[in-house]
């Protein structure tokens, strides 16, 4: 099963609604650019690895819609910024859409061809860092089994397979050495009691959910020995970016003496961005903040201010791991060594 699929039959994007897990599995197909961008901006399909696989194949659908309607060179590269920058803050779908743009005057079966091969090295490298971190955190524990907490969702949903900080715990849990996984339930949307919990669930891996408000405690309570993370984009200083919450944990992580660490591919490094103050933070409609469900959860005109995104400061992050290898910010290791091919 993977998030993010191209139907050569049907000539479409197709994607899991990630907005009706767990309660409904259900695929959305994509042939219009309107079609990818609401995707996008409704987390039918989220996480920074997958958006690079969306980015790529959104080029793909811009020109099928071209070819039929008769758009102008102009209009189609116009159509193909509108995927691009459908989410600001990861860099991934901008990232997956510029790969594939210097190949469009090949024709549509190019650049589905280079898309498919994004997909294929996103696998490799989240189980290639998988493997790297699962190392890097049983050497720095010195545990035989690590109960560990995570934030957000980044497992196969959230990329083209595998996963990323959940790729990691899979390969714990392969290992044998995985005691217990924390899933932050993630507000406002709930991507890991929704999403993050069902994936473990598939994968028989024994798990909590806990309000967002519990990480804190739970970490300074001795009760985890190491938190994983994703990450939507990565200055070049080792500032992260990725779901809002995040840095909170860092903050208790550093508190309690234990290893954080932000799990992402290569691609998600953004060398163009010097530090975290650079990045732009989304900020989504308030009304996900203050009702759920389409039920009211707060007073009758009640504003609702809803960041998308946090950025955790390098001097909080124990390890950033990529297929790559690995740097410890406060190390002699700089974070362009991680996009760069040994």
């Amino acid at each position: 099963m993977r998030a993010v699929e191209w139907d050569r039959s049907a000539a479409a994007l197709v994607l899991i609604d990630q907005t009706l897990l767990p309660g409904e599995l259900t695929w959305v197909q994509c042939r219009t650019v309107d079609d990818v961008v609401d995707a996008v901006q409704r987390l039918v399909v989220r996480g920074a690895p997958a958006l690079g696989a969306v980015g790529a194949y959104g080029v793909a659908v811009a020109m099928l819609q071209a070819s039929a309607e008769e758009w102008s060179p102009e209009q189609l590269q116009e159509q193909v910024r509108r995927v691009r920058d459908a989410r600001p803050t990861a860099v991934n779908l901008a990232w997956g859409a510029d790969r594939v743009t210097p190949l469009m005057g090949a024709g549509v079966g190019a650049v589905l061809d280079e898309a498919d091969r994004l997909m294929a090295e996103d696998e490799a490298a989240n189980r290639e860092l998988s493997r790297i971190g699962a190392d890097w955190i049983l050497e720095r524990t010195g545990s035989d089994r690590v109960r560990v907490l995570t934030h957000c969702n980044t497992g196969f949903l959230a990329t083209t397979a595998w996963g990323t900080a959940l790729g990691i715990v899979r390969e714990l849990h392969a290992r044998g050495a995985l005691e217990l996984v924390y899933a932050d339930e993630t507000r406002p949307l709930l991507q890991g009691s929704r999403l993050t919990a069902w994936e473990l669930a598939q994968d028989g891996i024994d798990y909590l959910v806990q309000v967002d408000g519990a990480a804190a405690s739970t970490i300074l309570r001795g009760l985890v020995d190491v938190a994983i993370i994703g990450a939507d984009r990565i200055a070049r200083n080792g500032d992260t970016a990725n779901k809002i919450g995040s840095v909170g944990v860092a903050l208790a992580c550093a508190d309690a003496g234990i290893p954080f660490v932000v799990a992402a591919p290569s691609s998600t490094v953004d060398l163009a961005t010097a530090t975290g103050a650079d990045i732009h933070i989304e900020l989504r409609d308030g009304a996900e903040v203050t009702a759920f469900g389409g039920v009211s959860t707060a007073p009758a005109g009640a504003r609702g201010f809803n960041p998308a995104f946090d950025v955790t400061p390098a001097r909080l992050i124990d390890a950033i791991v990529t297929e790559r290898g690995f740097v410890e910010p406060d190390g002699s290791t700089s974070v362009e060594s991680l996009v760069v091919a040994s």
